[in-house]
């Protein structure tokens, strides 16, 4: 979203016929709020339904918190008026206690819809207090994970660690993307995925979050894995970077969900959606 401002958005659709949800993430590149706004409006006008600061942006000197929530709601609010349901924002709230508690309330009274928190940074007494405050649901990144399980030594397992933050209160939980940018293997991640969903102890199950390096091509692997659409599944360049632009990304990402659902191959599906078969063209080759 903003310049510096790294933000990823989430394609979630309506309810097509597969039921699913897909995302759009775009990382870190320096917007400020000005920026950050021009782009909700054109990623808005395209029909994306989530938006997600990046994990690195709370209160950078060139996109300050305040500024970001004020350039960015009037737009999501235009079009909640056209769409007929208010895209959601999770804006990163991510500081101290008191800053996050202040910060989520400038959410709720500007109506806003989510809250995104760095949760291995704040903490899990921080994040069960903000829990017993807010009154919107909490996105949490999961960012420095890698330190935290990478070496056999030290760390401990993903099944474990999605339990403590579902007892903290959190909603969503980034669990990384099947052939990502990053070093886990793509059974981790489904492991990880199934786990935010299964049934424990009565508590309510996780929305698992999958980024990094995704596009519509993984959409077919990614649900014969899970057999679920219950996920979030968030595309930065996969969407901004589709060679038709940035409806048509978001039209791919739909499409490859439409097709992993219904058992069609890509290739048959992409025969009568151009925006699909571009897809397949443009990021299959990266």
């Amino acid at each position: 979203m903003a310049t510096g401002n790294a933000i990823s958005i989430s394609a979630r659709w309506n309810t097509p016929p597969c039921g699913c949800r897909s995302t759009y993430a775009l990382e870190s590149v320096g917007f400020g709020p000005d920026e950050t706004s021009a782009l909700t409006k054109t990623l808005c006008e395209a029909g994306i339904d989530f938006i997600k600061d990046d994990e690195l942006i709370a209160d950078p000197p060139y996109a300050p918190f305040d500024e970001r929530l004020r350039a960015v709601m009037p737009v999501l609010k235009r079009h909640a008026d056209r769409l007929g349901r208010m895209p959601m924002y999770a804006i990163n709230i991510s500081g101290s206690v008191d800053e996050m508690l202040r910060r989520h309330d400038a959410v709720l009274a500007a109506g806003g819809s989510c809250v995104m928190v760095s949760v291995n940074w704040v903490g899990f007494a921080a994040v069960e207090h903000l829990r017993r405050h807010a009154q919107l649901p909490i996105h949490g990144h999961r960012n420095g994970w890698g330190a935290l399980t990478r070496h056999p030594g030290l760390g401990f397992s993903f099944p474990a660690y999605q339990k403590l933050w579902r007892l903290a209160g959190v909603d969503h939980l980034h669990v990384n993307g099947i052939r990502s940018k990053f070093w886990e293997p793509d059974e981790s991640v489904v492991a990880s995925a199934h786990a935010c969903l299964a049934p424990w102890a009565g508590v309510q199950p996780l929305m698992p979050v999958c980024s990094s390096g995704q596009w519509a091509g993984l959409a077919p692997d990614l649900y014969a894995a899970l057999r679920s659409v219950d996920l979030m599944h968030l595309a930065g360049g996969g969407i901004i970077g589709h060679p038709d632009g940035i409806a048509a990304g978001m039209a791919s990402m739909r499409e490859g969900w439409e097709a992993a659902v219904a058992g069609i191959e890509l290739d048959a599906y992409a025969q009568s959606h151009p925006a699909l078969r571009r897809a397949l063209v443009h990021f299959g080759n990266l």
